[in-house]
């Protein structure tokens, strides 16, 4: 058997890489600050899409692509834009190669340099909005609701698997409006689409609010976000939202005649989530036996493995298997039979617990007599004994139940290391001590929200849209007056 993983407890940081290598998701490549995603994990990636896909035609939206490259002088044209994400871009200055006059392989031919340089997309507002001039000038071209499925490439230093890469896959919303309310109510309908598909498809209750000045996104007028807490306390953006106002329409001069024939700047949202969410899925449910995927977002769902001794045993079981195969994906379930003799059934059980395949059925010989299954479920290890009899509909209870205990086993953990905070001595002890989310109050200045983030390294997650604390106070550094308490903690 392969060795043990790390326990969380004792190095979460070396479980979660460990455990991302082991379960097959992903692994390092030999371009520094990116992965290479494997089959595995990308087919839950694609399920992500999939159902988020879904969700955004279902709200009106559809499927663009704009180029990868932008012109350098396009982002001078937003200054907040430009100073937000400079230190970050990879920038393309050449277009050829030449062989090397001494000999030594390739160099960059110097003959080949690009006029204007370009910008491998950290974002897209730029691009995307001077496309938009061509496409708005009327009342009647709004609005515009596109969406892309996309990579970007955002220059990091320090990275890790999922949460920060150089290069990572995302999907980018960016819609026009020709009024502010509808812009703002886009904005916000964008952050429901991704706290429901959290909730429901993730199993992973999340906190809605809006971003303080200093962590709204770089040209945003507001930056609305999903916060999700990890198994270890730490705080996790999984979603964002923005309302641009009319900064991007005025920077790329995108105007509409409106039904007087009035000349109006548009109004603008852009919104995201990343392969982010592979890594909040990863620290909101695996434990130290492996990953635990939601069935919602299992690429196999139920894994099926033969138990026997002699040969001739397995030809009743392989019949039985498929049979019991055969009805379930009839359900809609996705189903793997491992037949392979390769491998004793120990060592499967063990590979498809590290995998987090929600339902595991063993069948033997003594299975055939009694028209039984055993049936472990991977949430709780629980093994349970089945009748064959409507195994379909049983196993299709049972992922119902399983994605239920997943949420709200999630839910509780959120609710338990969900603390207030009345004084700067109790705000330290409960970051430096427990962790988690922190309700507590704040003056609404960026030096304070500055000086609470050197001194504990917490940071304002977001100010919640539905409070579950409304009193007023003071705040907990500088004791000036505070309307409603702010959520902080310590963040990937």
């Amino acid at each position: 058997m392969a060795k043990a993983l790390t326990r969380r407890e004792e190095n979460y940081s070396k479980w979660y890489n460990d455990l991302i290598i082991r379960s097959g998701l992903a692994e390092y490549s030999a371009v520094r600050g990116c992965m290479v995603i494997k089959p595995y994990g990308f087919s839950i990636w694609e399920k992500m899409q999939s159902a988020l896909d879904k969700m955004f035609k279902d709200t009106g939206h559809t499927n663009a692509y704009f180029p990868l490259f932008i012109p350098k002088s396009f982002f001078s044209r937003e200054a907040s834009h430009v100073e937000g994400f400079a230190k970050e871009c990879a920038v393309v200055t050449h277009y050829r190669l030449k062989n090397d006059p001494s000999g030594k392989g390739i160099v960059v031919d110097e003959s080949a340099k690009l006029e204007e340089e370009l910008i491998v997309r950290p974002t897209s507002e730029t691009i995307i909005w001077d496309t938009y001039r061509n496409w708005i000038q009327s009342y009647r071209d709004l609005p515009i609701l596109v969406n892309q499925w996309a990579n970007v490439v955002r220059w990091e230093m320090r990275t890790r698997f999922f949460l920060r890469t150089t290069e990572f896959l995302w999907q980018e919303g960016h819609t026009a409006h020709a009024t502010e309310q509808e812009a703002l109510d886009e904005a916000i309908k964008m952050l429901d689409v991704y706290g429901d598909f959290a909730y429901n498809w993730m199993a992973m209750p999340v906190v809605k609010g809006t971003k303080s000045p200093n962590e709204r996104f770089a040209g945003a007028c507001e930056t609305y976000s999903i916060e999700a807490l990890m198994q270890d306390g730490k705080a996790l953006q999984a979603g964002t939202s923005h309302f641009l106002g009319q900064n991007f329409a005025k920077a790329f001069d995108v105007k509409f005649a409106t039904k007087t024939g009035a000349l109006e700047y548009v109004w603008a949202t852009s919104w995201g989530v990343s392969t982010r969410l592979m890594g909040a899925l990863i620290m909101m449910h695996a434990d130290d036996n492996g990953l635990i995927i939601p069935p919602k977002l299992a690429p196999i769902q139920v894994v099926i493995v033969p138990i026997y001794k002699k040969e001739e045993q397995l030809s009743l079981i392989n019949e039985k298997a498929f049979e019991i195969k055969k009805a379930l994906e009839a359900q809609g379930i996705s189903v793997k039979y491992d037949n392979d003799d390769s491998q004793k059934p120990g060592w499967k059980f063990a590979e498809y617990e590290m995998k987090g395949i929600p339902v595991r059925i063993a069948i033997g010989p003594r299975d055939l007599d009694n028209n039984t299954v055993e049936v472990s479920r991977r949430d709780t290890l629980e093994k349970t004994i089945y009748q064959q009899t409507n195994i379909d509909i049983k196993i299709q209870n049972l992922l119902d139940q399983i994605q239920g205990n997943l949420v709200q086993k999630a839910a509780n953990f959120t609710d338990d290391n969900s603390r207030t905070a009345n004084s700067w001595q109790e705000f330290q002890t409960i970051i430096n001590e427990k962790g988690g989310f922190v309700y507590a109050h704040w003056d609404g200045t960026a030096e304070t929200e500055q000086a609470i983030k050197e001194a504990t390294k917490a940071t304002i997650r977001c100010i919640p849209l539905k409070n579950k604390y409304h009193d007023t106070g003071n705040c907990i550094y500088s004791g000036k007056p505070s309307q409603q308490r702010v959520i902080f903690a310590r963040a990937y």
